[in-house]
């Protein structure tokens, strides 16, 4: 049986960098060290019979995070995992349906499905270099309206997006898979969760009294101002 190669024996979990960043006091990101704009682009299944919203952004979260925690991550992956989260963790969400839904399975990444949607986390790498699969997709024009997802479940991560702040979908979409990547980060995952999303007053002032709590605060690239909380996150109990 062949050796493994010393650098993989040594190396350190792709999120480390992350948990690192988020364990103390509010995290301070400097820019891309090689100037370099990286994304994870995310996928979210959009067909003309529309996925409840709650559902997607379900999908997304414990999909962007899955493809921090696959072993791959460890292997094959390491390289363009470690290069975007030495840096800000930009996600970049876009729908597809259809063949297009298909043609991106093709390409490295995680499908996530939750009570019927379906969202895929791709591999990261240069925003100037997307894959024309990923690049011919629309990053908006579509929303989804608000539903009402019920009583979250026991076995859950809860993720609650800011109820004062309106975000479409897709900004939804990115937002909560910051809130999963960095609570994964912060608690040392190795698997991604089941997680809950919810947009609720009551369950956002609750989240954010917890001790436990990780929150997102936006760069303010698009839709928010610089520095809003988008959203709140918290392991199960």
């Amino acid at each position: 049986m062949s050796a493994q190669p010393e650098e993989a024996a040594v190396r350190e979990p792709v999120l480390a960098p992350l948990g690192a960043r988020y364990s103390g006091a509010p995290a301070v990101i400097p820019p891309e060290a090689d100037g370099v704009v990286r994304a994870m682009p995310v996928i979210l299944r959009i067909e003309r019979e529309l996925p409840p919203r709650s559902a997607l952004l379900e999908a997304a979260a414990q999909a962007a995070l899955a493809v921090c925690v696959d072993p791959r991550a460890q292997g094959e992956w390491y390289e363009s995992l470690a290069a975007w989260v030495d840096g800000r963790i930009r996600k970049i969400a876009r729908r597809a349906r259809g063949a297009h839904w298909a043609a991106v399975q093709e390409l490295p990444g995680v499908t996530v499905e939750v009570d019927g949607a379906e969202a895929r986390a791709l591999l990261p790498g240069p925003v100037d270099a997307v894959p024309k699969t990923v690049s011919r997709l629309q990053i908006g024009g579509t929303d989804l309206p608000p539903d009402e997802p019920g009583p979250v479940p026991d076995a859950a991560s809860l993720i609650v997006v800011n109820p004062a702040v309106d975000m479409t979908v897709g900004k939804a979409a990115a937002q909560v898979g910051h809130a999963s990547m960095i609570l994964g980060a912060v608690r040392g995952w190795t698997e991604a969760p089941r997680f809950a999303v919810r947009r609720d007053q009551e369950l956002w002032e609750a989240l954010l009294a917890r001790e436990d709590v990780v929150c997102v605060r936006d760069a303010g690239f698009t839709e928010v101002d610089p520095g809003t909380i988008t959203c709140a996150a918290v392991p199960a109990r």
